[in-house]
């Protein structure tokens, strides 16, 4: 049936913007399939039978992927408080928060998996290992990091020495987690000569699954940090509203 004219006003602005929207957020449907896949592949589809590992060989497709991705989260607050430092535009300072944020819920989650999984194949949830110390440290640091925002009440000041913390808190975590731990012996894979990800250490059929997941759980990270970073813009605009009320209301009288 034709629509009335007064439909098709209506009609033809709504798609236009329902194609700017899918436009805009094409990613995040992206992210929505990858982990669709690598959730279902993961837990249902076929594995390679390993001693000791066998079933829980499957967390590859969840623990690896999500340390992973948390470099690259804490890569990106890297580079936006480079950006504050530079241009010193606060907005900056609220995306480079909100990826760290990110990239610590991404920490936790993987020392829990972590943890999970040296239990059923070490038997001990937190061994005495150089790799997870380390990573044990570095988590330490970015907590350190959140608790030295909450310290200063002045704004422009938190701003600044938190990048700066930033910035050297991320050179020290990755020679930290992925250099040190490989000049000693270690019982976690890719370390003291043990078989990790290379060539020849991995199904190619479980490839087909890790590096999506890699993708998938970087996306959805981003897509974390954008919706927390909106949140952060709402609450600064009502304190910004809410301290001028008061001025306005005096200035009335």
């Amino acid at each position: 049936m034709p629509l009335c004219w007064c439909c098709r006003c209506c009609y033809f602005p709504i798609c236009g913007e329902v194609n700017m929207t899918m436009k805009k957020n094409w990613w995040k449907a992206l992210a929505v399939v990858i982990m669709t896949y690598v959730i279902w592949v993961g837990l249902l589809g076929t594995v390679p039978r390993q001693p000791i590992l066998n079933e829980s060989i499957r967390n590859v497709y969840f623990h690896v992927p999500l340390w992973f991705s948390m470099i690259i989260l804490m890569l990106t607050s890297m580079i936006y408080s480079i950006r504050y430092l530079r241009k010193g535009r606060m907005d900056d300072d609220h995306i480079s928060v909100e990826f760290a944020n990110s990239a610590i819920l991404y920490g936790i989650l993987g020392c829990a998996t972590g943890s999970l999984w040296a239990s059923v194949t070490w038997g001990d949830p937190w061994p005495n290992d150089p790799k997870l110390n380390s990573v044990a440290v570095g988590m330490l640091m970015y907590f350190a990091y959140l608790i030295l925002r909450n310290s200063f009440d002045d704004e422009l000041r938190r701003a600044r020495i938190s990048a700066i913390y930033n910035i050297f808190a991320f050179a020290v975590f990755v020679p930290l987690i992925f250099i040190l731990p490989r000049l000693t012996d270690s019982l976690h894979p890719g370390n003291g000569g043990n078989p990790a990800f290379g060539k020849y250490d991995m199904d190619s059929g479980m490839r087909l699954v890790l590096y999506p997941s890699v993708i998938g759980m970087t996306l959805l990270g981003v897509w974390i940090t954008q919706l927390r970073v909106r949140l952060r813009r709402l609450r600064d605009r009502l304190d910004h509203v809410n301290d001028a009320l008061p001025k306005a209301h005096s200035t009335a009288e």
